[in-house]
C-alpha cells in the first residue's frame, strides 16, 4: 500500500537518527523536558544561546547540515529523493521538535514514491493534508479511489503502471488538480473518454496520455474540448496517433493547445491546419505504415553463396525467408 511505502520513505529519511533529530550530537542546545515514565513532552532552544557550552562530543548545526549535503557523506539522500526531502532532513537538524510524530505530516508538499510496488492507495495518505505533488510512476496499480486523496493535489504522475479505468479516480477527483500524467497504462477508449472533461478536472493544464490504447479520435477531441484550461497534451504512441491528420485536426480543434507531444504549436502550424477540424470526413481510422529493413544478421550473405556455388560442382542449395509484422 501506499501507507507502507510511504512508512519506508521516513525511514529512509532518517529524521529521528544522526545526523537528524535530537540526540547526544546536539542535547546541548535544547532543553527537554520529560514526563515520569519517560520521553520527550516539550523541546525548547537552549535559552542561553550559547553555542560554546556544547559538550566536545557534540557538533554543531552547520556541520551536521554539511553532513547531509555533502554528496561523498553515508548521510546522504538517495539521488531518487527530491529537494523538498533534502529541505525536511535539514529541518529535522536545526528544529527537530517540529518534525516528530505526527507533525511531520503537514511539512510533505511533494512525494514520490517510483517503483516500489505500491497496488494500492490507500487512506493513510490523507494524512498529508498539505500535499500538492504525488508522484506514483513504475508500481503496479490498476484502480485509484480518488477518495483516498488529499483534496490539495496540484499534480498526480501515475505513470507506467496498470491502471485500465478512470471511473474510480473520477468519483471525487481533487478539484484543483493541474497536472494528471497517465502515460503507459491500459487505458482504452472510448470507453475512457467521457472521464476526460471539465466536469471532473476544472483546472487541469497538463494531460499525458501517451501509449495507451486510445482510437477514437473524433470522440476524443470533443471531450477534451470541454478542458478550458489544457494547453499541454501528449498523445503520441495510442493508435490514433497513426492516423495521417491526426496533429492537423488536433491543432485546430483545441485552438488554446500550446504543445502537443512535446512539440510546440507555432502560429504558423496552426494557421497552416485552419479550418481542418470542421473536415471530420479526413480523419478515418485507419493508417499506413512503411517498414524499411535496414539489416539483417544470422543468415548467409546471397552474394558470397552464388560465387562459392558457381566454382564447384556440387549440388546448389537454394534458400528462402518469410518476414512478418505484427500490428
Amino acid at each position: 500500500s501506499i501507507s507502507a511505502a510511504f512508512e519506508e520513505h521516513l525511514r529512509r529519511l532518517g529524521l529521528q537518527d544522526f545526523p537528524c533529530g535530537l540526540g547526544s550530537w546536539n542535547k546541548s542546545r535544547f532543553n527537554a523536558r520529560t514526563r515520569p515514565g519517560g520521553g520527550w513532552t516539550r523541546l525548547e532552544e537552549d535559552p542561553t544561546g550559547q553555542e560554546e557550552t556544547s559538550l566536545l562530543d557534540e557538533e554543531s548545526p552547520e556541520v551536521l547540515v554539511e553532513l547531509l549535503q555533502d554528496p561523498h557523506s553515508p548521510w546522504a539522500l538517495p539521488p531518487d529523493c527530491s529537494p523538498h526531502d533534502q529541505h525536511l532532513r535539514e529541518m529535522a537538524v536545526l528544529t527537530p521538535e517540529l518534525v516528530r510524530g505526527s507533525r511531520v505530516f503537514q511539512f510533505f508538499r511533494s512525494l514520490r514514491i517510483v517503483g516500489k510496488g505500491v497496488k494500492e492507495v490507500d487512506e493513510g495518505l490523507l494524512r498529508l493534508q498539505q500535499l500538492e505533488e504525488l508522484i506514483l510512476s513504475a508500481n503496479h496499480i490498476s484502480r485509484i479511489t480518488s477518495a483516498n486523496l488529499p483534496r490539495t493535489l496540484k499534480i498526480l504522475e501515475l505513470c507506467c503502471n496498470a491502471v485500465t479505468d478512470l471511473q474510480d479516480l473520477c468519483a471525487q477527483p481533487p478539484p484543483e488538480l493541474q497536472h494528471l500524467g497517465l502515460g503507459y497504462n491500459r487505458l482504452c477508449g472510448p470507453l475512457q473518454d467521457k472521464y476526460l472533461t471539465s466536469d471532473f478536472w476544472p483546472n487541469l493544464v497538463s494531460l499525458d496520455l501517451s501509449f495507451n490504447n486510445f482510437t477514437d479520435l473524433l470522440g476524443l477531441v470533443s471531450q477534451l474540448s470541454s478542458l478550458q484550461k489544457l494547453r499541454i497534451l501528449v498523445l503520441q504512441g495510442n493508435p490514433l496517433a497513426l492516423i495521417p491528420a491526426y496533429r492537423g485536426f488536433l491543432v485546430d480543434s483545441l485552438p488554446k493547445l500550446s504543445v502537443l507531444d512535446d512539440i510546440h504549436i507555432g502560429p504558423d502550424e496552426r494557421h497552416q491546419f485552419h479550418g481542418l477540424s470542421g473536415q471530420p470526413e479526413l480523419v478515418r481510422s485507419e493508417a499506413r505504415v512503411a517498414v524499411s529493413v535496414g539489416e539483417i544478421k544470422g543468415v548467409p550473405d546471397p552474394s558470397a553463396l552464388h560465387q562459392l556455388e558457381a566454382d564447384s560442382e556440387a549440388p546448389v542449395i537454394t534458400y528462402s525467408y518469410c518476414v512478418t509484422y505484427d500490428f
